[in-house]
């Protein structure tokens, strides 16, 4: 049973999933270090207004994992649209007509996200090539049970760039050496861009044969909750910008991985506002 805070979580989600960030244009002009300022105040007003009640927490936490599960797979080209997400996740609900695989998705990605959030909460955080195998095992296991949770063993291409991802049998040690990387940098960077660096490292790598952008927002999502950010929702209407800052960043020559970081801040931002939104906090 739909409550008034989940109703209203879901216009709003359809608002701004029309019109995001054009209300906030003055945020692509900021530098990378004063939208990280930006998204840490909205971090401390937040914050601030815990607690919240065990009702208010379970509706929040749900709309987000309504709302990532959709967004995440509507990236990928999954048809479900968020009402059919949100029937499917709460009520075990399935609408004829569409793709099988498009409910295994939503399915597998809501239960990768509960296991996320899970894994946000305990402390101290230490990425692990276990923790990226689980998310992408959950994900993907109704979908191809035989790759799910496992390494390829075959070369993969991205669709609409040249960048070739490395060979099937280099993906076990790079994975060793970006994981090992990885975390060295986690008490340097920013929260925000340590999290889209294990974005991108991933993705650079494409561990598995499918699935490898869903796990890759799950991992970056997992930091972001674990530092009292909140997820990172990217609306489908961004794909063509989200895509864009990617092929920037995996260029051959003049690579640039900024404009990765600042539409991913952005779109922690988003977020936060919609939080407070929600909650009505000023």
């Amino acid at each position: 049973m739909q409550t008034a805070i989940f109703i209203i979580a879901i216009h709003i989600f359809k608002w701004y999933n029309f019109i995001y960030f054009k209300l906030n244009s003055e945020e692509k002009n900021m530098t990378k270090q004063e939208l990280f300022e930006k998204a840490d105040k909205y971090k401390e007003i937040i914050s601030n207004s815990r607690p919240l009640s065990e009702r208010e927490i379970k509706e929040i936490e749900n709309y987000f994992k309504i709302g990532v599960t959709y967004s995440s797979n509507a990236l990928e080209g999954n048809s479900l649209t968020i009402t059919e997400t949100k029937i499917l996740i709460e009520d075990g609900i399935t609408v004829g007509g569409k793709p099988v695989k498009d409910y295994y998705e939503a399915s597998g990605h809501s239960n990768a996200y509960d296991y996320m959030v899970k894994i946000a909460k305990e402390k101290p955080l230490l990425i692990s090539e276990d923790i990226i195998l689980k998310l992408h095992h959950l994900f993907y296991n109704k979908v191809d049970s035989e790759n799910a949770g496992k390494y390829r063993i075959e070369q993969v291409f991205i669709s609409g760039t040249e960048y070739l991802p490395p060979a099937a049998e280099e993906v076990p040690q790079l994975m060793k050496e970006f994981i090992e990387n990885i975390n060295l940098k986690k008490d340097i960077l920013h929260p925000i861009e340590f999290a889209v660096l294990l974005h991108k490292g991933l993705v650079d790598i494409q561990p598995f044969v499918d699935g490898n952008g869903r796990t890759a927002r799950l991992l970056m999502n997992l930091v972001l909750v674990a530092q009292g950010y909140g997820v990172a929702l990217i609306p489908p209407v961004l794909r063509r910008e989200y895509i864009d800052s990617l092929i920037i960043s995996q260029r051959e020559k003049n690579s640039d991985v900024e404009p990765f970081i600042k539409l991913i801040a952005e779109c922690v931002i988003e977020t936060e506002r919609d939080y407070c939104r929600i909650l009505k906090i000023t």
